[in-house]
């Protein structure tokens, strides 16, 4: 018996990383995945190795060999259209959608009054924007469903302490907070229950094969430290773990659950 036996996970951001583990983990559980990801560059600025469509065929692999079934398509989350007929495709081959976890996303640096336009609004139109996307594109399928369930958003430690060039990123994960808040007010009749998740370093490609990161924290040292330093980096089994409490926890609803080592506190 899997702990999400019979029920259906959508998933952003699934190519590698934090998103292919909890597309694996929930698979090994019993359900079923719908999956989408840009599989490619998404901004010329970013400063680390982007997700391929073979991230994403190794994806699908490895949920199907878990014993998980899976819909995934490369798209781009800012594609309003692309993520409802993925939506309304999945929710037609699987008959019902339980749990959203919106975790695609991308990071820039840089000095707030010198970023390019483009470094601003390409992050706030993937993180923020891109999320609500997904939510506009997944909740009328989970009403209708009437099974309840649960929106994950991860947002980052950088939605609770405002970080040295990251103006563009911390803006985008404060405005998520803002989101999942009045989502979590408006769903909670509905039985869906909105919450976020908040990660200092993760070990993903974005978490550490950033080129720009140890420039950055070579200059503004002092505001990146964490209260864990002999556990500096988080592992995917630790973000995935918090989704799956926050999707199974009929009590919870608007947390802000921290995986951040500490680092929000110092």
């Amino acid at each position: 018996m899997g702990r999400f036996d019979g029920q259906v996970v959508y998933i952003s951001g699934i190519a590698r990383g934090q998103g292919r583990n909890h597309a694996v983990r929930f698979a090994q559980e019993g359900a079923s995945i719908i999956g989408i990801d840009i599989a490619g560059p998404v901004a010329d600025h970013a400063t680390y190795p982007p997700a391929t469509p073979d991230d994403l065929t190794e994806t699908v692999r490895l949920v199907e060999e878990a014993g998980g079934k899976i819909l995934a398509r490369q798209g781009d989350i800012r594609d309003l259209a692309f993520q409802q007929e993925l939506a309304a495709d999945g929710f037609e081959q699987f008959g019902r959608l339980d749990h959203v976890v919106a975790n695609a996303g991308i990071l820039t640096w840089g000095l707030s009054w010198e970023l390019s336009e483009e470094q601003f609004s390409d992050v706030i139109d993937v993180n923020l924007v891109g999320t609500w996307k997904t939510l506009k594109a997944t909740v009328p399928h989970m009403l209708e469903a009437r099974n309840g369930g649960s929106i994950t958003i991860m947002s980052s430690v950088a939605g609770l302490k405002a970080m040295p060039v990251q103006a563009s990123y911390s803006a985008s994960k404060f405005g998520l907070r803002g989101l999942a808040q009045t989502a979590a007010k408006e769903l909670g009749p509905k039985h869906i229950r909105v919450n976020t998740v908040h990660p200092y370093a993760v070990n993903t490609e974005m978490g550490l094969n950033d080129s720009s990161a140890m420039k950055a924290f070579e200059e503004f040292g002092m505001h990146f430290p964490a209260l864990l330093p002999y556990h500096p980096v988080a592992a995917l089994d630790e973000l995935t773990d918090a989704v799956f409490y926050l999707a199974s926890a009929p009590s919870v609803t608007g947390a802000e659950f921290q995986i951040d080592m500490g680092h929000s506190k110092v």
